[in-house]
């Protein structure tokens, strides 16, 4: 269950990331159509979020001891990262709603959405550099490096799960979804958000494999829950319920799915996920009915749970010498929550 603590640390600390980002992001030009573009720019940022990459940043650099005003340039700058891959993805998936509100390209098309998601890319660098202003030289320079590692492993992530989609590709397996998502999710979600606040709050090189095996685990682990949260949520959940489907993700159920079905089956579920966006209503009742025939959602929720308690084993490794805080308390609250949360 969620602490109280974590909640109140979350809405609070959402709310402060906001009001930063806004004020960062430019508000008005007399220009009707670069107007617009900060409109735009604004629109993801001011949308409601969970706040857990820059939560989980900033809760580790003060578990190793740092401050929250000297991580918050970095947990700002992984919230505007968040936000203009968000816009990109929801161009490359033809997505209906983000968030609880249409997507940004049924609003203005997709060429304006591109182009505020390319915006938003250049001014997630150009705040970074606020960090010379708060710290030395060489934590900024290895901030600067970690960003563009997550950058390269999830842009690598989502090509390879777009590229699936292109080529009508479902013969994939565990461990062709597991690579993609340690790419796509876990890096930019767990992996590099421990990193900057250990290499924040220490101004010490990363340990070899530094949080890697245990921001992937977690990483996975958060993913899969989403996947079955886009089955079986309610409106609280803030996207297309059953998207997925409609979308033609190759989620750790599908695969399930293709691999636990009869021949019969089988090729039923492929010819209606190769539809596309063509699918219909009834057609993606079919794959969730063939999906609980098969048990598929249950699997993928016991490949979550493996996952997230190596991940919180793992935890205890990383975590267990340093002393005990509020923010390591929230901290290991804040990680059970990725793992366990129905929202």
């Amino acid at each position: 269950m969620t602490s109280v603590g974590l909640l109140d640390f979350l809405s609070s600390n959402v709310l402060m990331l906001r009001k930063y980002i806004l004020d960062y992001l430019p508000k008005d030009h007399s220009i009707p159509e670069i107007d617009l573009l900060y409109k735009m720019m604004r629109d993801y940022p001011s949308r409601p979020s969970k706040g857990l990459r820059p939560s989980l940043c900033m809760l580790v650099c003060e578990t190793f001891g740092g401050k929250n005003e000297q991580a918050i340039v970095s947990a700002a700058a992984l919230e505007i990262f968040q936000n203009w891959i968000l816009i990109h993805d929801d161009v490359e998936d033809q997505s209906e709603f983000r968030r609880g509100s249409p997507v940004l390209q049924k609003i203005h098309g997709i060429p304006l959405a591109i182009n505020a998601g390319d915006a938003l890319h250049a001014k997630m660098w150009g705040l970074l550099t606020k960090n010379y202003e708060i710290l030395e030289e060489k934590t900024c320079y290895s901030i600067m490096q970690e960003f563009s590692r997550m950058v390269d492993e999830t842009t690598e992530g989502q090509h390879l799960e777009v590229s699936w989609t292109e080529k009508n590709k479902w013969d994939l397996t565990e461990d062709d979804y597991f690579l993609m998502v340690q790419k796509k999710t876990s890096w930019y979600t767990c992996v590099s958000p421990c990193r900057l606040g250990y290499l924040i709050a220490t101004r010490k090189p990363l340990p070899k494999n530094g949080f890697v095996k245990f921001g992937i685990d977690l990483g996975i682990a958060f993913q899969i829950r989403d996947d079955v949260l886009n089955l079986t949520a309610d409106k609280k959940y803030g996207k297309e319920i059953g998207g997925d489907i409609v979308e033609g993700k190759r989620t750790l159920v599908l695969i399930n799915l293709i691999e636990s079905a009869s021949i019969k089956d089988a090729d039923i579920i492929k010819k209606i996920m190769s539809k596309g966006k063509h699918k219909s209503p009834a057609d993606a009742q079919k794959i969730l009915q063939l999906m609980q025939k098969y048990d598929s959602i249950e699997y993928a929720k016991k490949r979550a749970t493996e996952f997230s308690e190596s991940a919180l084993k793992q935890f205890s490794q990383i975590f267990g010498h340093l002393p005990d805080s509020k923010a390591k308390r929230n901290l290991r609250s804040l990680v059970e929550f990725m793992v366990s949360r129905d929202w």
